[in-house]
């Protein structure tokens, strides 16, 4: 895989398809090649040049792990390093989760590199810490509980993201986690960028609600996913690519 450097560390990415770029980043536990297997990735690449990111600290990417290396303006670096290693002045980009956050964050901090984003399911007034309390609930925990275990256990019962895991530093995991769970909400900010967003999120999502009302407050597009969940708004893409691919070609 190529490796753009930002910030002294090393970014991996894959790029595919013909057309305007689009970056597509993934979610914790995530990497790049997880579009593809979820059956994004073949629907885009007709129309557009796919860039898929393995984010900081997982895949193969580089894992720092002090949380600091993961702060919004540092995610938003990855994605521009990114763009200037393939010599790309502006993109299109698409992010699930964590992915949103970091999309939120280049609109935030660069904005110029994006012609539109769209987000799914990542709450942009709350932030990550929206929903804990829901989360430890569901689980049985005290509302003092670390989230953070659980939230791993959880997704290493899924194969392909356990194989992200095992093979990932679990203090590079650890950091990163430390890092996203503490930012506040970048509301005020992503408002102010102007860049065209398109946002969604599944109806049984905890973040379905805020980023609804974020998006209604200020003239961004959304659409909700009947009866999904966090996990099932990603897996049901066939529902989303519906949806997206018009907005993406300006429609």
């Amino acid at each position: 895989m190529p490796v753009a450097r930002g910030n002294g560390f090393g970014i991996a990415y894959e790029v595919v398809g013909e057309g305007p770029a689009l970056v597509l980043h993934s979610g914790m536990f995530q990497v790049g090649e997880h579009w593809s297997r979820a059956g994004y990735t073949s629907a885009l690449t007709a129309v557009r040049t796919v860039i898929t990111v393995d984010p900081l600290g997982l895949g193969d990417s580089d894992a720092p792990v002090d949380p600091a290396d993961y702060a919004l303006a540092r995610r938003a670096d990855s994605v521009v390093a990114v763009l200037d290693d393939i010599g790309v002045d502006r993109a299109d980009y698409w992010g699930y989760s964590l992915g949103a956050l970091t999309g939120y964050a280049v609109a935030v901090h660069a904005p110029e590199r994006l012609t539109r984003l769209v987000a799914g399911a990542f709450d942009p007034v709350g932030g990550f810490r929206s929903a804990i309390p829901p989360m430890l609930r569901d689980l049985g925990l005290p509302p003092d509980a670390d989230p953070f275990p659980p939230m791993l256990q959880g997704a290493a019962a899924n194969p392909e993201l356990a194989a992200v895991i095992d093979a990932a530093e679990p203090a590079a995991l650890r950091a990163n986690y430390q890092a996203f769970s503490r930012e506040p909400g970048v509301d005020a900010e992503l408002a102010a960028a102007e860049v065209p967003m398109l946002m969604y999120a599944g109806t049984a999502d905890p973040w379905h609600d805020p980023m609804r009302a974020f998006a209604e407050r200020n003239g961004a597009s959304f659409f909700s996913l009947p009866g999904a969940d966090h996990v099932a708004g990603w897996r049901r893409s066939a529902d989303v690519l519906v949806r997206v691919l018009p907005f993406l070609q300006g429609g």
